[in-house]
């Protein structure tokens, strides 16, 4: 068997940042395209101050990545170099690594919904009470923590080379959801691929909409696991408690915050574990009932 390891020299110059920079003209290209028709069929897509939020918390989040790239590329190295397997770059590494990188995305995406702490690294990007191609900058500053979901890909003996280029690709897919000016496409496309009528739904408030719609690039394994919600009623977007900021840091940091502020308060082990790893949604459920219980007392 041939020595399989790689240092951090042999993969330092795949520099997947500058991909980044490339599209970014194209994908403001389309923001702005969209804007425009926006104001043109007073559709009220955009909020000037929202998509300067967008846009701003996009840019630190590329910024962050450019220069957090190293430590990535080192993690992902321990991990692929403890692999016993060794899959060379090939057409069909790809396509392995994209169906097994699409199910562990479908994966970290919905505990990123279940568990309060993982949620704190997503929550920014549902924030947005609007629905456009800017909503798709709205990256979380500490997403990066969610790279523990990926190292079983990484284990697998996919080269670093393709896994970065396919989760690179996958990045970029999420882009085109983010519009309510694309309908429903044909029926074999909304069948397999996630769409942004699918996307809607994902980033909406409506009861029937939430915690639905996980998938990444594919739709399927929402079908296969129970969590797919075709679009019917209008979504109404944002969050059940809604951020009421344009902060930039606050609309990042704001769950954090309150996270931190529950474990402070907590009693035991057992709480704080629950404060961290339970629903948000049951969460906000009681912070309600326990307001509607305040209020009562008064």
């Amino acid at each position: 068997m041939t020595d399989k390891t790689l240092t951090l020299e042999d993969i330092q110059n795949y520099d997947f940042t500058t991909i980044i920079w490339i599209v970014a003209p194209l994908m403001f290209f389309f923001v702005a395209l969209e804007y425009y028709l926006s104001q043109k069929r007073n559709l009220k897509l955009y909020s000037v101050k929202d998509l300067l939020a967008s846009t701003s918390i996009g840019l630190v989040n590329v910024l962050l990545n450019s220069v957090m790239k190293v430590g990535v590329f080192v993690v992902f190295l321990f991990f692929y170099n403890l692999s016993p397997f060794n899959l060379s770059i090939t057409w069909w590494s790809f396509i392995l690594c994209f169906f097994a990188l699409d199910f562990c995305r479908y994966w970290s995406h919905r505990i990123a919904h279940e568990q309060r702490f993982w949620w704190s690294t997503h929550v920014v990007h549902h924030s947005s009470e609007h629905y456009n191609f800017s909503v798709s900058f709205r990256l979380s500053w500490t997403q990066n923590l969610k790279i523990i979901f990926f190292l079983p890909v990484i284990m697998m003996g996919f080269h670093p080379l393709v896994f970065l280029i396919v989760h690179q690709l996958e990045v970029l897919y999420q882009f085109w959801l983010h519009t309510e000016l694309i309908k429903k496409l044909p029926k074999p496309i909304e069948f397999i691929f996630t769409t942004p009528s699918h996307h809607r739904v994902h980033h909406s408030t409506n009861p029937k909409y939430i915690d639905k719609n996980y998938g990444s690039t594919l739709i399927i394994w929402d079908r296969i696991f129970g969590t797919f919600q075709k679009e019917e009623e209008k979504p109404v977007y944002g969050i059940t408690k809604p951020v009421n900021s344009y902060n930039p840091f606050y609309l990042v940091f704001h769950e954090w915050i309150a996270v931190g502020k529950d474990l402070w308060k907590a009693k035991s082990i057992k709480g704080a574990w629950h404060i961290l790893f339970g629903s948000p949604v049951e969460k906000h459920r009681e912070d309600m009932q326990a307001q509607r219980v305040k209020q009562l007392k008064s």
